[in-house]
């Protein structure tokens, strides 16, 4: 049976349904994060060339993988509320932004202190690295944006614009290794021919990923409840002035 996605365009439903996966998503991310963080420092073995710096890679990869699947997500939520008028979709892509700055943040810099050892420096205007920079700064911008308009409306399709425009950059961030001579090493975990990682490193660093995708859903769920209640609430004082 279809599952019917627009009934949740309703924000009673969706805050009902968000109400139901928090305690779930809130318990499997704490779960993963401690399971994760305990394999990739305590069980994976150190690498033959990098040593004990291999472990910045359990913090450094999946906040990478988060920062850009969120951002992906906040282009399909704006498609969705410049098309179909979804009331929740852009309040979900509001929602998501500043937790995907935070882990492009996190991913930059656990990337740079990851690098210092491995690169001999902190920066180097690497493409996969400026790319990433600069869905910070699309991140950053899509924000301001927001506190730009006091119409709502206006604000919310101006930020959509900009989310759009700015989805190109994923691409360029995913095969910049593979367009241009850079310092990162190719993909080796999402290839043609399957993960090119052993699965003792394989395995927490998957298992990090899923505790950083939940530990998104459930602040994410917060971030949303907060964003409908404080959308009713500028409702309520409109009209009241209206009165």
């Amino acid at each position: 049976m279809a599952i019917d996605f627009h009934k949740y365009a309703n924000p009673t439903r969706f805050l009902r349904l968000a109400s139901a996966v928090f305690p779930w998503v809130t318990g499997a991310a704490v779960l993963l994060l401690v399971t994760g963080l305990y394999m990739g420092l305590f069980v994976a073995p150190e690498d033959y060339q990098q040593g004990e710096t291999v472990r910045i890679m359990f913090v450094h990869v999946p906040a990478a993988w988060m920062g850009m699947s969120v951002y992906t997500m906040m282009a399909v939520s704006a498609a969705a509320g410049l098309i179909w008028k979804h009331p929740v979709a852009d309040l979900s892509a509001k929602a998501a932004a500043p937790i995907g700055a935070c882990f492009t943040l996190l991913a930059l810099v656990t990337g740079a202190l990851w690098g210092q050892p491995m690169w001999g420096t902190y920066w180097v205007w690497d493409a996969r690295l400026t790319s990433m920079l600069i869905l910070l700064f699309l991140y950053l911008g899509y924000m301001a944006l927001w506190g730009s308009f006091d119409d709502h409306s206006k604000a919310a399709r101006a930020a959509a614009i900009l989310v759009l425009v700015g989805a190109i950059n994923i691409p360029v961030i995913k095969f910049s290794v593979d367009w241009w001579n850079t310092l990162h090493q190719p993909a080796s975990v999402a290839t043609l021919d399957g993960p090119k990682i052993h699965g003792s490193i394989l395995t927490p660093l998957l298992v990090m990923g899923a505790a950083y995708m939940m530990l998104f859903l459930s602040v994410f769920i917060i971030r949303v409840k907060a964003e409908i209640m404080d959308r009713r609430l500028q409702i309520m004082k409109i009209s009241q002035l209206q009165e």
